[in-house]
């Protein structure tokens, strides 16, 4: 497999190509409107020797410009200038076919390589939509280190993000169709996230992913508040409504503005704070909370999810169990602490 060194130089050694045939070209077309001036006769002006000498390079012919028959020495300037031409041409037109085709080589070679990658994704997410809510979303699975995949129909915009962000993995196609989310991994998927504008199209999305994963959660942008049950009975596990969530967000921002700044600062510190969850595995051996040494300085326990009710701070002697879930405010490597205090806690009651 070719490296992306490799292909970069291509792509270096092309463009030097191109550069050099058009400085030789412009050497040809000097030495040539020069050569053809001290050559012709009084009447030759210096766009007659321009003139003569880019009929020559370009393989026209001679057609007027300066008179060559019978004058040897214009003879031989003339067939060497039009040799250099031929040359310089055929160099330069080489030089843009290597170029388009390293193009579209490296696009293959992306495209080969993101297909590699996605099939051996696991616990994923699929941005069905990648518009303004779309990268939004995207960004936010950036920042907590979360893979997925985006699927939208417009390929400039996907194309458009992946050179601003080296690695994005997307497919170009219609999410409602059954082979793009097979592409994607469903089956092996964390998550769906129907969120394209319309909402009979993430209806369909909803109805096409709940089909090939039952057990994938999905998560469906709804602009219509009338169309929410719909989409629930599609196979939707949350329905979000950007005019009713913006709604009240104002709404907060007006009468809690310290928390809404709170929650603010959180998403924008460099420690990418986030309030997250973590499920307990399901062979978790029952323990109490004192035994799992959660005291990291990357992240705080918040509250504890259990059956149907909550504990929050819980106490040391709290005893936890699997089907819980930890909610805990805590940064990437925070959240991958407390799923490693699980797991190993997990690995050690089974031997």
């Amino acid at each position: 497999m070719i490296e992306d060194g490799n292909t970069s130089d291509v792509f270096q050694r092309a463009r030097l190509s191109i550069g050099i045939a058009l400085l030789a070209f412009a050497t040809i077309m000097a030495v040539g409107t020069v050569g053809y001036k001290s050559l012709g006769d009084a009447d030759t002006g210096w766009l007659d020797s321009f003139y003569m000498t880019f009929l020559m390079v370009a393989t026209i012919g001679y057609g007027a410009g300066v008179e060559i028959w019978r004058r040897p020495e214009v003879e031989i300037f003339t067939m060497a200038i039009a040799f250099s031409g031929i040359a310089v041409m055929t160099y330069f037109f080489s030089s843009v076919t290597a170029l388009v085709l390293a193009s579209d080589f490296d696009k293959s070679l992306r495209r080969r390589r993101m297909d590699k990658v996605m099939k051996k994704l696991h616990e994923h997410y699929i941005l069905c939509g990648f518009g303004r809510v779309g990268r939004n979303v995207a960004q936010e699975l950036e920042a907590t280190n979360r893979h997925y995949i985006a699927i939208d129909e417009n390929i400039e915009l996907l194309e458009g993000h992946a050179e601003k962000r080296p690695g994005t993995l997307y497919i170009h196609g219609d999410a409602v169709d059954d082979d793009i989310l097979i592409e994607a991994n469903v089956h092996s998927a964390k998550g769906v996230f129907a969120i394209t504008g319309d909402d009979s199209r993430n209806l369909m999305i909803a109805l096409t992913a709940r089909q090939l994963a039952p057990q994938v959660r999905i998560v469906a942008r709804c602009n219509e508040m009338r169309n929410v049950e719909k989409l629930r009975k599609a196979g939707a596990d949350a329905i979000v409504s950007p005019n009713f969530t913006g709604g009240m967000r104002i709404a907060s921002a007006m009468i809690r503005p310290h928390v809404v700044s709170f929650l603010d600062e959180m998403l924008r510190t460099e420690h990418k704070l986030r309030v997250e969850e973590v499920p307990v595995p399901a062979n978790f051996h029952p323990m109490p909370l004192s035994e799992l040494n959660l005291r990291g300085a990357s992240y705080v326990l918040l509250a504890v999810r259990g059956k149907g009710d909550w504990q929050f701070n819980p106490p040391p002697d709290f005893i936890v169990e699997p089907g819980q879930v930890l909610v805990a405010m805590a940064s990437p490597h925070g959240r991958f602490e407390i799923e490693s205090a699980l797991f190993l806690m997990d690995e050690e009651a089974s031997t």
